[in-house]
């Protein structure tokens, strides 16, 4: 039977409903914690912020930083530690019976909604220190398998080839509209050149026919 997915209007259990409080209070520091060093170095710079800024901004100490980030390169790319475990929810709550590509479309467009605060910070930081790429690729990595593991699942005879060939087209798409996009634009306007990308794509990145009405 196909599972249906969510829809407006039906209640869907959070994750943070079912944590603990201790949990819960370990996600929050988190999440303070993150969001203090985005809002600082939006403001100051990558390089202006230490380690005491963003703690001290935060109202922690700097071990206490240490528990959560393992540098401040870490704080700047990391994912929410709730977002993978959401990541698997919205990938199970899709149908089955949904043509490949415009299911892929929607999830990757729900991911690139959920980063509205986090992906400018990260572009202006991999701007100003192109080294730090890897850590950028390492988050792609993190959702990768499960994306693969999905659209493997609804690939014609389960084939790997074409599974990764797809999962690899979409992400190509998403980081194409991502380097294009300017960090002081809207966030929506990102959202829309992702969505115009995988469309291309979706396309068969069929070149129009120049219109020779004209000549």
């Amino acid at each position: 039977m196909a599972r249906t997915g969510h829809t407006a209007g039906t209640p869907r259990c959070s994750i943070s409903a079912v944590m603990g409080l201790r949990e819960r209070k370990k996600l929050e520091a988190w999440r303070t914690i993150r969001s203090t060093a985005l809002r600082l170095i939006s403001e100051r710079g990558f390089d202006a912020v230490s380690v005491e800024d963003i703690a001290a901004g935060a109202g922690v100490s700097r071990t206490t930083f240490f528990s959560y980030f393992p540098s401040k390169e870490a704080v700047a790319f990391d994912l929410d530690p709730q977002a993978l475990a959401e990541w698997r929810d919205r990938l199970a709550a899709e149908a089955d019976d949904r043509p490949l590509w415009p299911a892929l479309t929607d999830i990757v467009l729900d991911m690139a909604a959920q980063l509205p605060e986090w992906l400018p910070v990260q572009k202006r930081v991999l701007e100003q220190h192109p080294g730090l790429a890897q850590s950028a690729r390492s988050t792609c990595d993190s959702f990768a398998p499960d994306l693969y593991r999905w659209i493997l699942a609804r690939t014609p005879d389960g084939d790997p080839l074409q599974a990764a060939l797809v999962l690899n087209t979409a992400m190509a798409a998403f980081v194409t509209a991502v380097e294009a996009w300017q960090p002081t634009d809207p966030f929506d306007v990102l959202v829309d050149s992702i969505r115009e990308c995988l469309r291309r794509v979706g396309a068969g990145l069929a070149t129009p026919e120049p219109d020779r009405s004209a000549t």
